[in-house]
């Protein structure tokens, strides 16, 4: 790799852009997608790897080539420092997310309750989403219950391109939710992207189940619709 590629690529990594790095295997020339111009196949199979975060073979006109995605770290928001969090937070960490817990009180967000490695956020949650600015490689989870900390939070989130957003509580509490959330002009094609109740219906009912239905679902939607759908059936 030439120091001018990994020069581009470094700073796609800065501006939290995502390329794709394509490397033809007979001669090592290199091309950067989307930053360059490429044959429709090609480009194709370059969006489909920096989406999927799976790098690929392809052959194409009897040139085989390497594409290998270059992502920015896929991000987990959780807000609510409780238990379900405790739970959630490794296994997002060991699922390939950058975790980041917000909750303003510090007795629930604090170090002895979390692993290395977790990101504590101690503003209020509408500071803290908007410092956040969650992008499409970001998934969002509320837990706390509390209007005041989880409706400022999914105000934002819904104002955002995240790929999931999901909010802990009965459907009877969603609906409450759903209400408030109308009141600050989100309408119903908009909370739909909600999933609530949250998780797979796997029959969760302890904190460690429940983080695991979490982030199966987060995956499953991740994946492609159609993977979603076979999960949740």
């Amino acid at each position: 790799m030439t120091p001018d590629m990994l020069a581009r690529i470094a700073a796609a990594r800065v501006e939290g852009r995502g390329v794709t790095l394509l490397t033809r295997l007979t001669d090592g020339a290199q091309r950067l997608w989307p930053d360059e111009e490429l044959a429709p196949a090609l480009a194709e199979a370059a969006e489909a790897a920096l989406r999927d975060d799976l790098a690929a073979n392809l052959t194409l006109d009897g040139e085989a080539w390497f594409i290998h995605p270059q992502a920015p770290a896929l991000r987990l928001i959780i807000v609510g420092a409780v238990h379900v969090a405790q739970a959630l937070a490794p296994m997002a960490a060991a699922a390939g997310f950058a975790v980041i817990i917000v909750d303003p009180r510090g007795a629930f967000a604090s170090e002895e309750r979390f692993p290395s490695g977790v990101t504590l956020n101690h503003d209020w949650p509408d500071d803290a989403m908007k410092a956040l600015a969650p992008d499409a490689r970001t998934a969002i989870v509320t837990l706390t219950h509390d209007p005041k900390l989880d409706d400022p939070a999914l105000d934002t989130a819904l104002a955002s391109p995240a790929f999931y957003i999901g909010a802990l509580g009965s459907r009877r509490t969603h609906a409450k939710r759903l209400e408030r959330l109308g009141e600050l002009g989100h309408g119903p094609e908009a909370t739909r992207r909600i999933h609530a109740p949250i998780g797979l219906d796997i029959g969760a009912v302890t904190a460690p189940e429940i983080a695991l239905s979490i982030i199966a679902e987060i995956v499953a939607v991740r994946r492609g619709p159609r993977r979603a759908a076979k999960a949740a059936a």
